[in-house]
């Protein structure tokens, strides 16, 4: 990994999709456009996720999930095996999280020969940048959360299980493939205790020889969240996890939570969001670095990661843009002020 500042930025991993992405994504789908089209289009948006976050001046770039296409996490159940959808049960009105489609196991789930497709995300990034990278991969909990385990599994928290040796093989292919820094994305449910998502975010890792991140996050959907946003009901607990850094929200939540971070720190870092997502304010440099110092009276300077909240994926990329730039802007102000 390249050499890193101190108090070195970041993403969380989805980055804004240009207009023309939204707009084609389907087109395959309507018989429009061929698989070819379709690979162009997304290798495109990968290109300009890393560009654009190379040229806000990020430390650590992510493909920007833009090969992902409905989600971080959704386009993959497209590709598991057994489990069949089930429409919402609510369609009209407001978009709300009774909307996401779910699905029920019929058979043992598994996943094709290849895999996820992660590690060609991966092998692609790794080939078109200078800069260090992360990868990021949803955790247990986010793909069985929305699958009826039937009598195929005896819970939720069962069919987790199988996700997590899913996604064990997985993240040692990308290890093998050169990965050194893996963040697993997990919801902050409410009915899973934080010392349960642990052992689930240590089923999934086992093994894996690499820095690893654990972003705890209440949902973004559509800018919203899902989950009561109080960190306190799973830590201590999630510290069980064998993570190197836990990746939590703070800018949204008015840095709720931060002084309790001292209490739960053990020494392991901290990936601090710093930039709020879920809003259309362009934050300045000064926001940032005003954060950066806040974070700073609870967290060491060598500890910490600078974040946004969650994954810009649905966020207008002129708003993404001004956000990544103000971040990586707000680190350099913060540093130049330590300093001096």
């Amino acid at each position: 990994m390249p050499d890193l500042p101190i108090l070195p930025t970041t993403v969380v991993g989805s980055h804004a999709k240009p207009g023309w992405w939204h707009q084609c994504k389907d087109l395959v789908n309507a018989g429009e456009r061929g698989q070819t089209d379709l690979d162009e289009l997304l290798t495109d948006a990968v290109d300009i996720a890393i560009l654009d976050q190379e040229r806000a001046g990020i430390d650590i770039i992510t493909d920007g999930e833009s090969r992902r296409l409905d989600g971080y996490v959704d386009g993959f159940y497209d590709i598991i095996k057994g489990i069949i959808p089930n429409p919402p049960k609510r369609k009209a009105g407001p978009w709300g999280y009774d909307q996401q489609k779910r699905y029920e196991a019929v058979d043992k789930i598994d996943v094709p020969e290849y895999g996820l497709g992660i590690i060609a995300e991966f092998e692609y990034l790794k080939t078109h940048t200078s800069k260090a990278t992360k990868v990021c991969a949803p955790g247990p909990l986010t793909f069985g959360s929305r699958i009826k385990p039937n009598e195929h599994y005896a819970s939720t928290v069962a069919v987790a299980e199988r996700f997590a040796n899913v996604i064990n093989v997985e993240l040692k292919a990308l290890v093998k493939a050169g990965a050194t820094f893996i963040q697993i994305d997990e919801p902050a449910r409410g009915n899973v205790t934080g010392q349960e998502m642990a052992r689930l975010f240590n089923m999934a890792t086992e093994g894996v020889e690499a820095k690893l991140a654990f972003h705890i996050c209440f949902g973004n959907r559509y800018g919203r969240s899902r989950f009561k946003r109080d960190y306190a009901d799973y830590f201590p607990g999630a510290l069980d996890a064998r993570a190197d850094q836990f990746v939590l929200e703070f800018a949204s939540r008015f840095m709720g939570n931060l002084p309790q971070w001292k209490e739960w720190s053990d020494g392991r870092e901290l990936g601090a969001g710093i930039i709020d997502v879920k809003s259309f304010y362009p934050e300045t440099p000064e926001d940032v670095a005003g954060r950066i110092h806040e974070v700073l009276r609870y967290a060491d300077a060598e500890k910490v990661y600078l974040n946004p909240d969650c994954g810009f994926g649905w966020s207008p990329r002129y708003i993404a843009l001004a956000k990544l730039k103000a971040l990586a802007e707000g680190a350099k102000l913060a540093r130049q002020q330590l300093s001096g």
